[in-house]
């Protein structure tokens, strides 16, 4: 059964302050204009909410996995927030899990996310604003590094606190982000053409190609 000596759940107000302070981060950065984008924030912002849910309202997933936890780990408080860490937890080790590689990790990749989300919307708005392809920063990389940065922010957060329930929407999330990468080129291949074509051509989509990461790509838009 799980311990109730010290609950450190039920703290709906931290649910909704987390919330609102990494989905509001989030838009300050990527600032959604139609519904493309309104579908890739809004997918991000229910996996933010479910996993604050977890982390600070009910945990829904110690309830869940309370049998199995319980036995393996009987000296352990379920309900205590060191516990949520599940893999800190699982992997026996000791002392705080805030100091432990896996929440290290998991705040290279969220600052990784945000930083990569920044920069993508500056170079994509003044590419809008003069009608023109975004092909400078890290777009120079990669054809669609917003939805790069948003899969590393929560798979950041699986590295700190993982739950079924966004365990389990994480890869449906990523599918949905590919599915609207190819929405987006299809349009963009119509607006720009040959120059799509030839930015598409020597441009990764999500992955950028190593040895090219030292000098840039060669890619030169034809509006200058």
């Amino acid at each position: 059964m799980m311990n109730s000596a010290a609950n450190d759940y039920g703290l709906w107000g931290l649910v909704v302050l987390n919330s609102i302070i990494f989905v509001g981060f989030a838009y300050s950065f990527f600032k959604p204009a139609n519904l493309r984008d309104w579908r890739s924030f809004g997918a991000y912002s229910g996996f933010i909410v479910a996993l604050f849910a977890e982390m600070y309202g009910f945990p829904l997933t110690i309830y869940l996995l309370s049998g199995w936890l319980g036995s393996r780990f009987p000296n352990v408080n379920l309900l205590g927030h060191d516990a949520g860490h599940l893999w800190w937890l699982v992997t026996g080790q000791h002392g705080s899990p805030h100091l432990g590689a896996f929440h290290i990790l998991s705040f290279l990749f969220i600052f990784a996310g945000f930083m990569l989300l920044s920069k993508a919307w500056h170079v994509l708005y003044d590419a809008q604003r003069r009608q023109q392809l975004a092909v400078a920063g890290p777009y120079r990389y990669i054809r669609h590094p917003q939805y790069v940065g948003f899969v590393a922010i929560m798979f950041g957060f699986l590295l700190q606190w993982p739950t079924l329930l966004t365990l389990a929407m994480f890869p449906v999330l990523v599918v949905m982000y590919v599915r609207l990468a190819s929405s987006e080129e299809r349009d963009s291949e119509a607006a720009f053409g040959d120059a799509w074509r030839e930015y598409a051509a020597v441009t990764p989509r999500f992955i950028p190609y190593l040895a090219r990461a030292g000098r840039g790509r060669p890619f030169r838009s034809h509006g200058g």
